[in-house]
C-alpha cells in the first residue's frame, strides 16, 4: 500500500486538509500530516468539473466537490479542515458562486464531525510568502520551500490548498504557544500539542492531478 494512503497512527499524528473553493475553474485541495516536530504532504490537486457536465446540469460543480471532499474525509481521516473564506472584492455575481461551492466543503465538514476554519487570501499569503499580496508563483514556490518537496505543487490551485492547511498550523501553533483558544468549538478528541510549525521535510507524494469527471 503507498505511503500516501496509509490510515492514520492515532494519537501520534494530525492531518489537516485544506481546500482553495473556486467560482469557476477547478477547487484545490491538499493535505498535511504533522507529528509536531515535522511535516509532511499526503495528497494534493485540484478537481476541474468538465464544461460538457456543467452544461447537462447547474449543480453539477457542487455535488462533484461535496463527493471529492467526501470521499477526501473517508480516505485520509482528516482531524480538522481549513478553507479560504470568500474574497470581499469580487464582484456580487462571483462572490455568490464561490459561496455556494464553500457551503458544500462546510457541509462535507459537518458531516464527518470535524473543526473546520476558514482563512482569508491575505492572511493565506501573509502567512506563508510573508506578503499579503503575493502572486501565484511565488506562492507555490513557497509551498514547495517550507515542505521541502521535490516539484513545484501544480496546479496553481492545488499549491493554494497546501499553503491554507500550512495556515491553520500555523495558527494551532501560535495558539497553544501563547494559551489562546480559538472562537470555533474544538473537536472532540484533538491532538491536543502541536509543539511547533512542522519544519517539513521530503516525502513522496502523489502526482498532482486534475481529475476530470464526464
Amino acid at each position: 500500500m503507498p505511503e500516501s494512503s496509509r490510515a492514520p497512527q492515532s494519537g501520534r499524528c494530525f492531518r489537516v486538509l485544506g481546500v482553495d473553493p473556486a467560482a469557476s475553474g477547478p477547487t484545490g485541495y491538499g493535505i498535511l500530516e504533522t507529528d509536531g516536530k515535522h511535516c509532511r504532504v499526503l495528497h494534493y490537486g485540484a478537481l476541474r468539473v468538465s464544461a460538457k457536465r456543467q452544461r447537462t446540469s447547474s449543480a453539477a460543480v457542487l455535488h462533484d466537490v461535496h463527493a471529492l471532499l467526501c470521499a477526501l474525509l473517508v480516505e485520509f481521516q482528516p482531524d480538522a479542515m481549513a478553507v479560504e473564506s470568500v474574497f470581499t472584492a469580487l464582484n456580487m455575481s462571483t462572490a455568490l458562486r464561490l459561496a455556494e461551492v464553500r457551503g458544500v466543503v462546510l457541509l462535507a465538514a459537518e458531516q464527518h464531525h470535524i473543526e473546520v476554519r476558514s482563512y482569508s487570501p491575505r492572511e493565506v499569503k501573509a502567512c506563508v510568502a510573508g506578503y499579503g499580496h503575493a502572486d501565484k508563483q511565488q506562492m507555490q514556490i513557497m509551498v514547495r520551500a517550507l515542505l521541502h518537496m521535490r516539484e513545484t505543487p501544480e496546479p496553481s490551485h492545488a499549491a493554494d490548498a497546501l499553503a491554507i492547511a500550512l495556515c491553520y498550523l500555523q495558527a494551532r501553533q501560535t495558539e497553544e504557544r501563547f494559551g489562546l483558544q480559538h472562537r470555533t468549538a474544538e473537536r472532540k478528541n484533538p491532538l491536543t500539542t502541536l509543539n511547533a510549525l512542522p519544519r517539513a521535510h521530503a516525502s513522496t507524494v502523489r502526482p498532482p492531478r486534475i481529475p476530470s469527471l464526464p
